[in-house]
C-alpha cells in the first residue's frame, strides 16, 4: 500500500512537471516550424519528446508529427538536416534533386536561416507574455495597498525613520501601486540603498534604507533576498482582485518578462560576483518538485510557472554556444560577415564542445538536485 502511495506522490510532481515542459517545449518548436515554412522549408518532422515513438501523423505537407516515450524535450527537423546540428553533410546534398534543395534548410539565405532559428526563442518570449496576460485577464492579480501597518522592532526599517500608517509612493523614483511591487524591489536589492517616498500626514518624506541580505534555505537551493523589516496593512479594505484588459495585461505581461529576464542576468552576473551560488542551478528533478508545489497552489500559479521557465529555455537557448541556437546564430552571423559558411569540421568541432558543454551543464543540475534531496 505503502508502494502505491509513494506512486501516487509522484505523480502529482510528474504531470505538472511534463505538462509545464511540454507546453513550453511545443511552443519553442512551433516557432522554428512556422517561420520555417514561412520562408519555404520542408519540415519532416515535428517531434515533442525524445525516444520511441508513441503515435505519430503526416499531414498533407509530409511533416510527420510524431509523440515520442520521453517528455524531455522535442526537435523539428528541417528537409536535409543531417544531423542535430542543423548541418548537411556533402554526400547527401549532392544526391539531391533540385526541387529537394529548393526546400532545403541548408540552401536557404543566411538571413532565414537566422529568421528560422531566432524564432524559437522569441516564442518562448511571446508565450511568457500571453501566458502573464492571460492569467491576469482571466484570474485577476492580487493588489495590496503598500500602507505599512507595522515594523519589525530591530530591523533597518524601524532604524531608517518607517512609521506605521506610511504609504509608501515611490522607491527609488518608480510609482509604487503595491505591496508586491515594493517587495520585489527589496528583494532583488540586497546591501543595496534604496531611497523610499512615503506619504504621511498628507505630506511627502523620503527615507533611505539598506536592505539586509538574508539567505533562506530550500528544498532545492538557497535564496538570497533583501528584507528591511516592514509589515504589510491587514485591513480588508486594502486589498482588491484586479483584472485588467487586453491592452494593459499584454503590457503588464511584457513588463513581467522583462522582470524575468533582467533577474536571470542577475543571477548570471551574481555568479562571476559571488553574491550567487551553482547550488541554486536545478535539473530535471528540481524543476519537476518545485513544478508539483507550484500545482499545489492552482492551475494560475502553474502557468505562470511555465512563463518562467519559458523565458529561462529562451534565454539558455540565445547564448553563443553551438549546438544551442545561440550556436547557430553565431555561426550565420559569421557566413554573413565572411560571405561565405565556417568549414564543416569547424561546424562538427563545435557541435562537438557544445554537446560537451551542455550534457556536463545538465549532468551538474542534476547533481545538485539529488544532492538536494539527499540532504533534506
Amino acid at each position: 500500500m505503502a508502494f502505491f502511495d509513494q506512486l501516487w506522490s509522484l505523480g502529482g510532481y510528474v504531470v505538472p512537471f511534463v505538462f509545464v515542459l511540454s507546453l513550453v517545449v511545443f511552443f519553442h518548436e512551433l516557432g522554428h516550424f512556422l517561420i520555417g515554412r514561412w520562408c519555404g522549408v520542408q519540415v519532416d518532422a515535428f517531434s515533442l519528446g525524445f525516444g520511441p515513438e508513441l503515435f505519430s501523423r503526416t499531414d498533407s505537407k509530409g511533416t510527420r508529427w510524431r509523440f515520442a516515450l520521453l517528455p524531455l524535450g522535442g526537435y523539428v527537423k528541417f528537409h536535409g538536416d543531417a544531423n542535430g546540428a542543423s548541418m548537411s553533410e556533402g554526400e547527401q546534398a549532392s544526391a539531391m534533386s533540385e526541387d529537394e534543395r529548393r526546400v532545403s534548410f541548408f540552401t536557404q539565405k543566411v538571413w532565414k536561416r537566422m529568421a528560422i532559428v531566432a524564432a524559437g526563442p522569441i516564442a518562448n518570449f511571446l508565450l511568457a507574455i500571453v501566458i502573464f496576460a492571460a492569467v491576469t485577464m482571466t484570474y485577476g492579480r492580487g493588489v495590496l495597498v503598500p500602507r505599512i501597518e507595522g515594523l519589525r522592532a530591530g530591523e533597518v526599517a524601524e532604524q531608517a525613520g518607517f512609521k506605521p500608517g506610511d504609504l509608501i509612493v515611490s522607491v527609488d523614483g518608480q510609482p509604487i501601486d503595491s505591496w508586491a511591487e515594493m517587495q520585489r524591489i527589496v528583494q532583488i536589492s540586497a546591501e543595496i540603498p534604496l531611497k523610499f517616498v512615503v506619504r504621511r500626514d498628507n505630506a511627502d518624506v523620503a527615507i533611505t534604507v539598506t536592505p539586509k541580505l538574508r539567505v533562506i534555505k530550500g528544498a532545492f537551493g538557497t535564496t538570497r533576498i533583501g528584507l528591511i523589516g516592514l509589515l504589510a496593512t491587514s485591513d480588508p479594505n486594502d486589498y482588491r482582485v484586479q483584472r485588467l484588459g487586453p491592452a494593459d495585461a499584454i503590457s503588464y505581461g511584457v513588463e513581467e518578462t522583462g522582470f524575468v529576464v533582467s533577474r536571470t542576468f542577475g543571477y548570471i552576473s551574481g555568479l562571476f560576483s559571488g553574491r550567487e551560488s551553482l547550488e541554486n542551478m536545478n535539473g530535471p528533478i528540481g524543476t519537476g518538485y518545485i513544478a508539483g508545489k507550484v500545482a499545489e497552489v492552482g492551475f494560475s500559479a502553474l502557468l505562470n510557472l511555465a512563463a518562467i521557465l519559458s523565458i529561462s529555455i529562451g534565454l539558455i537557448n540565445l547564448f553563443p554556444i553551438p549546438l544551442l541556437d545561440g550556436g547557430h546564430l553565431l555561426y550565420y552571423f559569421i557566413e554573413a560577415l565572411k560571405g561565405r559558411p565556417l568549414s564543416g569540421r569547424a561546424q562538427e568541432f563545435g557541435f562537438r564542445v557544445g554537446l560537451a558543454f551542455v550534457a556536463g551543464l545538465m549532468l551538474f543540475a542534476t547533481f545538485n538536485d539529488i544532492m538536494h534531496i539527499v540532504r533534506s
